[in-house]
């Protein structure tokens, strides 16, 4: 035993506690077990020498000692067995270096495969246990051998990388700089040991996001390995992978791709196209490409990796199923989403059958089906299951474990998509807590989970709630991120959006542009996120009436949007179709119809008749025929789309009660006075319960009603509601967002037609005001408002000139 021990503690602890159950029944003479390999006082010796050590069994220098009596040896039979692990430490360090280079080769060739046992003890429900017995072996082996023996130094290194497979990443960090420091005093800054302490601690920088940290000492592996072992060694080549993927997650593709390229370069020179190692090298180069937004490159290699791996590994490896995998993650970016749904169900079928329904490769394939689904509108089906993964998360990996909390995150954001915001708050705010402990308060997991409840208070339109919450984690992701870092981008866009439903349109764009500069610098022009901030801009150009801005901008962002994802791709058709909205602001309705005829069409094939985005663009054209009076038209779109929101998200559902509020007011527009009435109230009542009283699409809701009443001329009715929307849109909105000016608005009207003009004037004058400081002059509600203004002060003129 002591000859290979190095050998023996790098395998499975239970291969040592096999081992000292095959001497206890020798030495007991229970088994004839090795008769003709070992003799029973030999067998007595080396069971003495696992118990004094702890090898295989808890440390017992008593049981040890009663052993030797027992058996007539000495203790210096004894002690000879330790005084040979210590003398030859050098010699056995030596040829277990050469055995791990050896081995590594064969790694490379394709020979034989290492198995990560952090990972094969979790999936075997063993880390528990596992975790004990290396614990106890890094004690037993310090008290024997002394802390800076590298076999302490390894027992110490396995337990940490134990830790960090169950995101207990203090705990595994303090352990690992422990190691490293003494490694580097021990050993030699140079040795492949230490080189390998350092880049287990740069993966545990990488798991909590400290990327300054970790890219520092990444970098000194990497220029380290090239010196002493050669820039083409697979230990040399697998630091440089670590580092790209450092890279990448700091939005730092460029620098990212460089790598992977060197490294692909490498790995098919010396290993050869179809090479596992090769094709892991082009998935990698693959994946760079997709978040960079260039998806015909990205799909391209991902085909190639996909059919090599078939060929050379088989159609069930875990390799060929990630490869898979990674392709219908590019189609579902593409838009592509019954090829991506086809070959991520084929995955998990393959994975539960060859894997394990347990297994995380398969639980990581069912979260993305999961979100895959929730962006196609198929919350029932996402929902099931996220579910599904909690239950096996949670009995596998357990409540607080990182991978966990991400699954319960995304069920939150599921709830939130359905209008489910109770739950989607009580869900974040749980998850959110246990982050904060498990991760620590600079996480980007955690900011990632913070933005996700600023969303679900925006939605519910607690904007306060909402930008206090999008300002701290802006100003924790730029010390933790940077100010450039993508992430970040995404945080400052989403502020935005919060400023831009409240209508302060000027800090809005103010963001947008910041965001777009950025994009441009950081990213390029092209990114698809770029693209998005570019429609983001147009749009708060278009509410403020600024079209020309508006539509220049959008027909900008088409023709790059149709040149990188495609004609087809279900942005692409969300860009054209606020182009359409712009055509319509300014009445150039055949130009809006032609255009939303197209999107729907489109969508119908790409996302399917059923699809969220669909509905959306279907009543966005019967906004078009209502605005053109044709009301048979409206009315038939408009109550396709109810029905299917009914059907799919509930009746209670923002979505529906939208639906049915604009089939209301179609009703009202021809006069149909008693149906139009009755969906108003019930929309009313059904909004005030799930939404809140406040809410500003409430209040939208009980504005429509309040035009209802005023066009039965039931103006006190009229009145009550539009004084009461008026109040609480000040209130929770402020006085300048559009939707207070539009209740202003409807309430002089109201109030003229009842003859009582001084109020109308007045109110019709601070409304006016007010849009031309926040609309602009040039605004057609800042018009329509001008106009009527002097219509009544003329009228109000020729009376008193009259009289």
């Amino acid at each position: 035993i002591a000859l290979s021990i190095f050998e023996f503690y790098e395998t499975d602890f239970r291969l040592r506690e096999f081992i000292v159950d095959c001497l206890k029944a020798k030495v007991s003479r229970r088994t004839e077990l090795m008769t003709s390999r070992i003799s029973i006082p030999n067998a007595a010796l080396q069971l003495a020498f696992c118990l004094t050590i702890g090898f295989g069994t808890s440390k017992d220098d008593a049981q040890a000692t009663s052993i030797l009596r027992e058996h007539s040896l000495e203790s210096t039979d004894l002690q000879r067995q330790i005084q040979l692990v210590i003398d030859g430490t050098r010699e056995a360090v030596r040829v277990y270096l050469s055995t791990t280079r050896l081995f590594s080769q064969f790694e490379f060739q394709g020979i034989v495969q290492y198995i990560n046992l952090p990972q094969y003890y979790r999936d075997k429900k063993l880390l528990q246990r596992a975790e004990v017995r290396n614990k106890l072996d890094a004690q037993s082996i310090q008290l024997v051998f002394g802390q800076s023996h590298i076999l302490c130094l390894n027992t110490e290194g396995r337990l940490a990388l134990m830790y960090s497979n169950q995101g207990r990443w203090k705990e595994a960090e303090e352990l690992q700089v422990q190691v490293m420091e003494t490694s580097k005093k021990v050993l030699g800054e140079e040795h492949p040991d230490t080189l390998t302490s350092m880049a287990n601690l740069t993966s545990t920088y990488s798991d909590q996001a400290r990327w300054k940290e970790a890219e520092k000492l990444q970098l000194q592996v990497v220029e380290t390995s090239k010196k002493v072992l050669g820039e083409e060694h697979p230990n040399t080549l697998a630091p440089m992978v670590s580092l790209a993927s450092i890279y990448s997650k700091q939005g730092r593709w460029k620098e990212a791709e460089n790598q992977q390229m060197q490294v692909m370069e490498i790995r098919i020179r010396v290993l050869g196209q179809e090479h596992p190692n090769t094709l892991s090298s082009i998935a990698h180069l693959a994946s760079s490409y997709q978040k960079q937004g260039h998806w015909k490159e990205a799909e391209k290699l991902q085909v190639q990796v996909m059919e090599k791996s078939k060929k050379v590994l088989g159609e069930e490896h875990p390799n060929t199923l990630s490869s898979i995998a990674n392709l219908a993650s590019t189609y579902w970016k593409r838009g592509r989403c019954k090829e991506a749904e086809e070959l991520q169900v084929r995955v998990m079928e393959i994975e539960k059958k060859v894997l394990g329904e347990e297994h995380p490769y398969t639980l990581s394939n069912m979260v993305n089906l999961a979100l895959a689904y929730r962006d196609q509108g198929r919350w029932k089906e996402a929902e099931e299951l996220q579910l599904q993964v909690i239950a096996t998360s949670e009995k596998v990996l357990g409540k607080e474990h990182p991978d966990m909390l991400a699954v319960l995150n995304n069920l939150a954001s599921t709830y939130m998509k359905q209008g489910r915001w109770k739950e989607a708050e009580e869900l974040q705010l749980q998850v959110i807590t246990t982050s904060k402990k498990v991760l620590g308060e600079e996480h980007p997991g955690l900011l990632t989970m913070v933005t996700n409840l600023a969303s679900i208070y925006r939605d519910q339109g607690r904007w306060k709630e909402a930008e206090e919450l999008q300002l701290q984690v802006i100003e924790t992701s730029k010390k933790v991120l940077g100010e450039e870092h993508p992430g970040l981008l995404t945080m400052v866009t989403n502020l935005a959006s919060t400023y831009r439903d409240q209508g302060r349109w000027k800090e809005a764009e103010e963001l947008h542009l910041q965001v777009i500069e950025t994009s441009k610098k950081v990213l390029y022009e092209e990114y698809p996120n770029t693209l998005v901030s570019m429609n983001n801009l147009a749009s708060i150009y278009r509410m403020q009436g600024r079209w020309k801005e508006a539509e220049e901008l959008q027909l900008q962002v088409i023709t790059t949007s149709k040149k990188v994802l495609g004609e087809e791709h279900p942005d692409t058709l969300t860009i054209i179709a606020n182009l359409a909205s712009t055509y319509r602001d300014q009445g150039r309705w055949k130009e809006a119809e032609e255009l939303q005829l197209q999107v729907i069409e489109t969508s119908k094939k790409v996302l399917g008749e059923e699809h969220p985005n669909t509905l959306t663009m279907v009543a966005n054209l019967a906004s078009i025929y209502t605005d053109q009076e044709r009301w048979k038209e409206a009315e038939k779109l408009e109550v396709q789309v109810m029905n299917t929101r009914e059907r799919i998200l509930g009746g209670k559902h923002p979505d529906t009660l939208s639906s049915m509020n604009n089939l209301a007011s179609i009703y009202c527009n021809q006069g149909r006075w008693k149906e139009a009435g009755e969906i108003q109230v019930q929309v009313m009542e059904i909004s005030k319960k799930v939404l809140g009283e406040e809410h500003p699409n409430t209040l939208t809701i009980i504005a429509n009603l309040a035009l209802f009443y005023r066009n039965q001329r039931r103006w006190k009715e009229a009145e009550k509601l539009q004084a009461q929307v008026m109040e609480k849109s000040k209130k929770v909105l402020g006085e300048k967002h559009p939707n207070t000016l539009d209740s202003m608005n409807s309430l002089a009207f109201t109030l003229n037609s009842q003859h009582r003009n001084e109020e109308a004037i007045s109110l019709m004058k601070r409304c006016f005001n007010l849009q031309k400081q926040v609309l602009g002059p040039n605004h057609s509600d800042t018009k329509s408002s001008f106009e009527a203004l002097h219509g009544w002060i003329d009228r109000e003129d020729e009376h008193e000139h009259s009289d």
